[in-house]
């Protein structure tokens, strides 16, 4: 086993919180950071990660796709078994959270999928290219770092995506300082901002887009990409749904 050394020791130590049927990761036993059921190790079992995957709404095969924050992996193995063309990139700070990437099943590294340990505002400063999809989920014992909902990590948001980019964020709506963050990504991205709140969690998924792509969604019948199985469709199609209500309300 590595030695522990004075950088790993800032970070908390996450648990995993076991059931017959379940593994969940946790930073405190209030708050679930991701849960995973045995019997299905790549679905989506959290509302808001279905949320997040919105952006196949507007981009069903990014070929650049990066994620700021890690976890127990749930949208880095979904991504990765459904989207086998995306070049995927996840950065997590934490290395006890990276050290837990197996008893979760994450994928191994390999060539068109890489786990980094790194600062992922760093990560946006100076990104190793130009993303089509960037998604935003870091979140640590006290919530989400201030590092990660700065109006300058947005800004290095917007300059680190190609044209028609998409930013995909994950913030806490009950956090005092809320519309505070929502109200930075309206002030980089402009109207191309569209915020979905979920059914049974706290959180608020914020898509923007570097470009007019919100406003250009045809409101045409959900298909179901090639790579899905139908099984894994029928469980987003709601997910999907709740993001397309929330554009045709916010655009009649």
């Amino acid at each position: 086993m590595p030695e522990s050394n004075a950088a790993d020791d800032e970070h908390v130590k996450p648990f995993v919180y076991e059931t017959l049927n379940s593994k969940a990761l946790h930073f405190s036993l209030s708050e679930i950071q991701s849960r995973m059921h045995i019997d299905r190790p790549f679905a989506l079992d959290l509302e808001y990660t279905g949320l997040m995957m919105g952006f196949l709404l507007f981009n069903s095969a990014p070929a650049e796709l990066a994620m700021i924050g890690l976890g127990g992996g749930s949208l880095a193995k979904y991504c990765h078994r459904y989207l086998p063309t995306s070049h995927i990139q996840v950065v997590e700070i934490n290395p006890h959270v990276i050290a837990l990437r197996e008893r979760f099943e994450v994928p191994a590294d390999d060539a068109r999928f890489q786990v980094l340990r790194g600062d992922g505002a760093e990560f946006v400063r100076a990104p190793p290219h130009l993303l089509d999809v960037l998604m935003v989920d870091g979140f640590d014992y006290s919530g989400t770092p201030p590092a990660l909902c700065s109006q300058a990590f947005y800004d290095d948001c917007l300059a680190c995506l190609k044209p028609n980019g998409l930013l995909v964020v994950n913030l806490h709506r009950g956090h005092r300082d809320y519309d505070i963050h929502v109200g930075r990504l309206y002030n980089t991205f402009g109207e191309e901002v569209l915020v979905v709140g979920g059914t049974d969690s706290s959180n608020g998924i914020v898509f923007a887009c570097r470009g007019p792509l919100l406003q250009q969604l045809k409101m045409s019948v959900l298909r179901r990409p090639k790579a899905f199985d139908q099984a894994a469709w029928e469980d987003l199609k709601p997910s999907l749904g709740m993001v397309r209500a929330t554009l045709r309300a916010q655009n009649p």
